[in-house]
């Protein structure tokens, strides 16, 4: 039994759960996406002189600004990382403690290294990003005050 579910363990955090999360999302902006078709429709029924673009700007998602979109990958670089050095951390204690087995170690510490590489990949690209972006990221926030001057 013990044999079964080391077995099946990796194959469902491997397969199965990215398969999931995929088949999620995949579902979530399908249904966002019906319930906006539905709201149009029941618009232009009751009002088919309506301006459909101007409805649809209205109720379509908005865009994350490239701004919001490093930040997020500044957060979650952070978050990453912390765990991945937090991980390597307690590994260091447990080996001069004692009282867990060696391979474990490893595997736990190996984990971590990988979490502290894709945080700081995360990093690096928040900080590449926003160098590279800085005159695309002004202009988007010249827009931004220019529309709201508008309004």
């Amino acid at each position: 039994m013990e044999d079964l579910v080391a077995i099946l363990v990796p194959i469902a955090c491997g397969c199965v759960l990215p398969i999931m999360i995929v088949w999620l999302n995949i579902r979530k902006k399908i249904n966002e996406t019906n319930q906006r078709t539905q709201i149009v429709l029941a618009a232009i029924e009751k009002n088919p002189d309506m301006d459909i673009e101007e409805l649809m700007k209205k109720i379509s998602p908005k865009k994350k600004l490239l701004k919001e979109k490093l930040l997020s990958k500044l957060l979650w670089g952070s978050i990453i990382t912390f765990l991945g050095v937090a991980l390597i951390g307690f590994c260091i204690v447990q080996a001069f403690v004692g009282g867990m087995p060696t391979a474990a170690l490893q595997q736990f510490s190996l984990f971590g290294a990988v979490l502290s590489g894709i945080g700081i990949a995360f990093l690096v690209n928040y900080y590449v990003g926003k160098r590279m972006l800085a005159k695309e990221i002004e202009a988007e926030e010249q827009l931004l005050v220019m529309q709201a001057e508008n309004k």
